[in-house]
């Protein structure tokens, strides 16, 4: 297995000649090391049936299968697709997913350390995955900015990209979004923490679904300091050619592992319809996202 950084970038690796099935538990130490330092691994020559791309998962951690069915593939079910490709006249997983800032449940209670992302069929234009390194955004806000966000909190919720599924057709809007405030209510956390791994702050939030941001008693803020914040770390930037974001290309049996815990990230769709397939597992590492006794 060798290991090289991607040249001129500030984050991301590429990984050749690494094997899931024959790697040693220091070969997997080892990419995990470089996923935390370099916050994308992207392994290279990948051909992975669905069953061994969970097996790898497995081998990083423990896999989270997404909450909502539709997502599912068929036959892994911990294995969430995105895709506009039909297969057998059936659609499977869900297109245009991820088209705004985020991290992967991050309007859930327990968000998980590590993602994994496998292209299956990839556009000719277009392609690629926007990313924000949210410990460096951090670290290049001002210092009064940051004396401002001590000790606040930021409220998450998926209701702002919520997709309609199928089965939700011809019910009250208010109906459905009732429902998603009963099955995934917003979670409050802080807007700073320690990455466990690397002992980095991370700023926790995205344009996708941080929704508030709050005093220690709960209290909102009386300025907008949320959207300050969208626009000092690039996320309000629609030409994508601020400092923070990196632009993550890919190509026919490359698999990305990435550090959910410190990057958000943003779909790249194609401007005119491709086809498009990829299948992404979710896995918990050995740490929770944060050590709440210390936050």
């Amino acid at each position: 297995m060798e290991i090289k950084a991607q040249a001129g970038k500030e984050i991301g690796a590429a990984v050749e000649g690494f094997d899931y099935a024959t790697a040693s538990p220091a070969d997997f130490e080892k990419l995990k090391e470089t996923v935390y330092s370099k916050k994308i691994a992207v392994l290279k020559n990948q051909d992975l049936t669905p069953q061994q791309f969970l097996e790898l998962g497995k081998l990083l951690g423990r896999p989270e299968t997404y909450y909502e069915p539709m997502y599912k593939h068929p036959e892994v079910e911990e294995i969430f697709v995105s895709s506009n490709v039909p297969k057998d006249g059936k659609q499977i997983g869900v297109p245009k997913t991820g088209k705004f800032w985020h991290a992967d449940y991050q309007f859930m209670p327990d968000p998980f350390g590590l993602t994994l992302i496998y292209p299956q069929v990839i556009p000719e234009k277009n392609r690629g995955t926007y990313f924000i390194d949210m410990g460096k955004a951090y670290e290049r806000l001002p210092e009064e900015l940051k004396k401002e966000l001590a000790g606040t909190y930021c409220r998450h919720s998926v209701r702002k990209y919520f997709k309609i599924r199928p089965h939700d057709v011809y019910r009250p809007i208010s109906e459905i979004i009732d429902e998603v405030e009963t099955k995934t209510p917003a979670v409050v956390k802080p807007t700073t923490f320690t990455h466990p791994m690397t002992g980095e702050t991370v700023l926790y939030i995205s344009e996708g679904f941080t929704v508030g941001i709050e005093d220690e008693d709960g209290k909102p803020l009386e300025r907008d300091l949320l959207h300050e914040l969208f626009e000092a770390t690039g996320q309000l930037d629609d030409t994508f050619a601020h400092s923070n974001i990196h632009l993550q290309s890919f190509e026919k049996g490359d698999l990305l592992v990435w550090d959910n815990r410190s990057l958000i990230h943003r779909a790249r769709h194609t401007t005119t319809p491709e086809p498009t397939v990829s299948f992404r597992l979710t896995v918990h590492d050995e740490r929770k996202l944060y050590d709440e006794a210390a936050a």
